[in-house]
């Protein structure tokens, strides 16, 4: 895994933006650009889910993602493996940052926050998706473009669609 870069960062708040993030959606960005104000350093953690095939390589993702936010010095990427408060704890963050879209992601993230507070005392902190990014997921964005389909509008401008495996470029 990455480590923060910044190894003073006593009495600051961090905040881990946990996710597989394939692909890094207007949706995620959003999340971040509204979770900004509230810390001090945000961190988002590219983690590996043994449950989905890839759709683009971490390495991929972490450049897409480092585009997006290259004038943000607030915004550092990492990857990781393993459990998420594990990652969360080894870069000291406080608080782990999740967005929810619907109502079963809710059920979903409440479970896992109380379970992440349990074990670290980590608060997870949810944020509503935008109505203008609710329909759109990491999975709908591959599979339109695994058939060619043209998915810039769902990402964010700054992403380069030379990295997805399909796109209609």
């Amino acid at each position: 895994m990455k480590t923060s870069q910044n190894t003073n960062l006593e009495g600051w708040r961090i905040a881990i933006f946990p996710g597989s993030f394939d692909p890094f959606t207007r949706g995620h960005e959003s999340i971040v650009r509204r979770a900004l104000p509230l810390f001090d350093k945000f961190i988002i953690a590219i983690g590996v889910n043994a449950d989905k095939r890839s759709f683009m390589t971490m390495e991929q993702r972490q450049t897409w993602i480092e585009r997006v936010f290259k004038d943000d010095p607030q915004v550092e990427v990492i990857t990781y493996s393993g459990m998420t408060v594990d990652a969360a704890r080894e870069v000291g963050a406080q608080f782990i940052v999740r967005g929810v879209r619907l109502i079963q992601d809710f059920e979903n993230e409440k479970h896992l926050a109380e379970v992440n507070r349990d074990l670290t005392g980590i608060e997870t902190i949810l944020l509503y998706t935008l109505p203008e990014y609710s329909h759109i997921s990491s999975s709908i964005v591959r599979e339109l473009a695994r058939y060619g389909q043209d998915v810039s509008a769902y990402l964010p401008k700054e992403a380069d669609m030379s990295l997805l495996p399909t796109s209609n470029k």
